[in-house]
């Protein structure tokens, strides 16, 4: 793979049936105690209008725990983007006995009295993908999200300037939903970027990270600045992105302006083969299912693997394991999506693709 955990080495986070002494645990957690073969390990994800979660996230942690606890049980639920319905998965977990928590948050700050529930009966939790505020837990597994936004920024500075510059026109910033905090650092990223470098007509914070929303969103920036303005579109998401595109679309672009993704997603990657999309930013979802699927598997055994840095979420400094993102344009999709196993050849290169395929050396 093409990443690592930041500041530590590959060969020292693939534990296996990890040794470990002690918790990670962050704000007085207590490391599980030590469980029978047979514990049972509870996944929750936030939503399915995202392709990563049921494709990729699900299948490979499911499929890491076996390897690691063939005895291992895991429980499952998708809150297709609803916090109550998230709140009604995760009791009904504690009910049924669950050994560990790994929490993909809805509202990462309304499920602090769902991880409170958790410590009261000594139960671990991880925060997968995004960090959980308002309560300190076991260990945090992600990326480093500023700079996935600082990614996206540069490499929408770097489109604009191989069209003429960043002195003309105004870009569209269409951000993720407000209560998923690694939405804001993707933000902080993109700004910390772009602020001063180039006009940002227009900025919207997207609900569920709905791509009809984002869609609809981009047609309001078009309205109100006018088709010809709009040079730019950072998108926080693949699926975002596929939104605005159908609103360039809707609006008679003849040519595209360059918009951001993230996630690498199938259709995504097509896009920007088909110069529909100018880049994604590819995430090693493989190696977060994975990891979380061995500190789960670790922490039903009472063990609790030292992490390599920590992330403060407002209240508590939380053990955390941070994968490094990589941007992706068309030149790049080759050496990092496709040699990585992400997707087969096949799967990308459809008829409607091949002959984009081809010219980008996809074969």
């Amino acid at each position: 793979m093409h990443r690592g955990w930041k500041a530590l080495p590959a060969v020292a986070v693939l534990l296996a049936a990890a040794c470990g002494t002690g918790s990670g645990g962050a704000g007085g957690t207590s490391s599980a105690v030590p469980q029978e073969e047979a514990a049972t390990i509870a996944l929750f994800l936030p939503e399915s209008k995202t392709t990563r979660y049921e494709a990729f996230d699900r299948p490979l942690f499911e499929s890491k725990v076996k390897a690691l606890c063939p005895a291992c049980k895991v429980l499952y639920g998708n809150a297709d983007q609803d916090a109550a319905k998230q709140q009604q998965q995760v009791e009904a977990a504690l009910t049924q006995g669950a050994d560990v928590l790994v929490l993909d948050a809805v509202d990462a700050a309304a499920v602090a009295p769902l991880v409170n529930q958790a410590k009261q009966k000594k139960i671990p939790v991880i925060a997968y993908d995004r960090l959980i505020s308002g309560i300190g837990y076991d260990y945090y597994v992600s990326f480093n999200n500023v700079r996935v936004g600082e990614m996206q920024g540069q490499a929408l500075l770097d489109a604009l300037a191989a069209k003429g510059g960043t002195g003309k026109g105004q870009i569209v910033m269409i951000n993720g939903a407000p209560t998923d905090p690694s939405s804001a650092d993707y933000k902080k990223g993109a700004h910390n970027i772009l602020d001063g470098k180039v006009q940002i007509g227009k900025e919207f914070d997207t609900p569920d990270w709905s791509p009809d929303k984002a869609q609809q969103q981009m047609e309001q920036a078009i309205t109100a600045l006018g088709r010809d303005t709009v040079v730019g579109v950072l998108s926080a998401n693949d699926g975002m992105a596929g939104g605005a595109i159908a609103a360039m679309k809707r609006a008679g672009y003849t040519e595209l302006p360059p918009i951001t993704g993230q996630d690498a997603e199938l259709a995504a990657v097509q896009r920007i083969l088909t110069g529909e999309q100018y880049m994604t930013v590819y995430l090693d979802i493989r190696a977060e299912a994975e990891k979380s699927a061995e500190l789960a598997v670790a922490l039903t055994k009472g063990q609790g693997p030292a992490a390599p840095t920590k992330v403060n979420n407002g209240t508590a400094d939380i053990p955390a394991f941070l994968l490094d993102p990589i941007p992706v344009t068309k030149d790049k999709i080759k050496d990092t999506i496709v040699k990585d196993g992400f997707y087969k050849v096949a799967d990308i290169c459809t008829p409607e693709v091949k002959d984009a395929c081809a010219k980008a050396g996809i074969q």
